[in-house]
Order: C-alpha cells, then structure tokens, then sequence
C-alpha cells in the first residue's frame, strides 16, 4: 500500500509543482497515474520513491515512512524510471547481478529470476552485451527486470510501456496484473490512455500540480459525460482546469 498525506514540492518559490496531495494506493490495486507534460508526475513519482523529499506531508510504503525509514520503505518497492540510460557501461547480466546485490538476493534466487524474466521477455541471449549497445526497449527490459528481482510488493512505474516492442508491452501488462491479483500494488504513469482505460482498477488525473479527479472509469464517465472515451474525458477535465 502506498500513502501520500498532503505532499507538496517546490522547485520555484511560489510556484508548486505538486500542491498538497492527498492518495492512497490500495494493495491489490492497478492504479493509473495521469497528466499532461509537467503536471507532476514523475516530480510525484520521485518524491514516493525517495529521490526527492516533499517540502511538507508525508509519504509511507506498507506503513513505513520514506523520510524517516527510507532503507525499510526502499526494500518494499521496485522502481522504473522514465529513461533506463543508465549503467551502460555495464553489460545486461552484471547490472542485473548488481541489483541484485544491492537487495541482498541469494545467487540462486537471482539464477531463476534472471532466466525466467530474461526469457519471459526474449533477451536472455543479449545479456553478456553491454547495455550501451542495446537499443532503448532493451535498456527498458532489462530495467524491468531488475526491478522485480527482489519481488517488492510495491511496483512503481514512470512511463513503463515507452520503447518496448507490442509483445513486450503485453507480458508487462501481464505481469503487472499477476502482481496485483497476488494482493501488492500497482503504481504507474502512463500517457497511453487506452492503456490505462484497459489496465487499471482506478485512475488519478493530475493538472499543474494538483489531483483533479480520483476513481474508477464508471466513476470518471458519471462525473464527466457519458459515451467518452477516457482520451476524451482525460482531454475535457484538464482543458476545464
């Protein structure tokens, strides 16, 4: 379960980039988070998974709180960035090998994961190259599974369907919904709306920092109009703000 209790950060003074966010992320919950260019998200996103500390509230994962207990909370979550340009020195196994270092998995735990996730997604004849000659959906596999080495219970996720191949796209769809239906949670942004129209149990509109709407799509179609598309009514609440 993720709580955000009237979160705010700044980065201009005057000027909130997210203004006193108020969510809670259920376990066993897809959840949706979306917005235009520069509404908050991924500003949201870092401050949930401590790379960012919110100027006021306070955020907790399975009840630990990201400031004040940020090894415990850490251990709870796994996370995708929104660009995975990162270690390229390394080749694709030994990133994966220091993930799974840095979390402590048993060298055996690690052999099974890496090959059944390696070849879930189809590269596990790529790991010995260097992630700097990998094309950018491969980078984002292997992200993706170095983020569920560890098997957290929390799943947070920026922008995770960019740059994978449809069949990739679709086995993290799947695992995205195993994981949730096992009880844990599902946090991520997206602005594939079909995809999150789709996928999630409920959805979380953010405009210039400030949540605008909060439900599931029945919910959103009562509020909005009836017959919309989720694109159509994503489009109507923020052209509103």
């Amino acid at each position: 379960m993720i709580t955000i209790n009237h979160v705010s950060k700044s980065y201009v003074k005057g000027k909130k980039s997210v203004d006193n966010l108020n969510l809670e992320i259920k376990n066993g919950e897809i959840f949706g988070f979306l917005g235009p260019n520069g509404a908050g998200k991924t500003t949201t996103i870092k401050m949930i998974t401590g790379i960012l500390k919110p100027d006021e509230g306070e955020i907790l994962l399975d009840g630990k709180n990201i400031e004040k207990h940020p090894v415990d909370a850490k251990k709870t979550i796994g996370f995708v960035p929104d660009s995975p340009d990162m270690f390229l020195r390394l080749t694709g196994i030994e990133y994966l090998n220091f993930i799974a270092d840095m979390y402590e998995v048993s060298s055996e735990d690690r052999k099974e994961r890496i090959e059944k996730l390696a070849k879930r997604f189809e590269i596990e004849n790529d790991l010995g190259s260097s992630m700097q000659s990998y094309s950018h959906g491969m980078r984002q596999k292997i992200i993706v599974i170095s983020m569920l080495l560890h098997q957290p219970k929390n799943w947070i996720l920026d922008e995770p369907m960019t740059g994978l191949d449809p069949k990739s796209s679709f086995q993290l769809k799947e695992l995205m919904r195993e994981h949730a239906k096992k009880n844990n949670t599902v946090f991520f942004s997206t602005h594939v709306l079909e995809v999150a129209e789709k996928l999630c149990d409920r959805v979380g509109i953010i405009h210039k920092g400030n949540l605008i709407f909060v439900g599931t799509y029945e919910e959103l179609k009562s509020e909005v109009k009836e017959g919309s598309s989720l694109e159509e009514m994503f489009l109507e609440l923020t052209e509103n703000e």
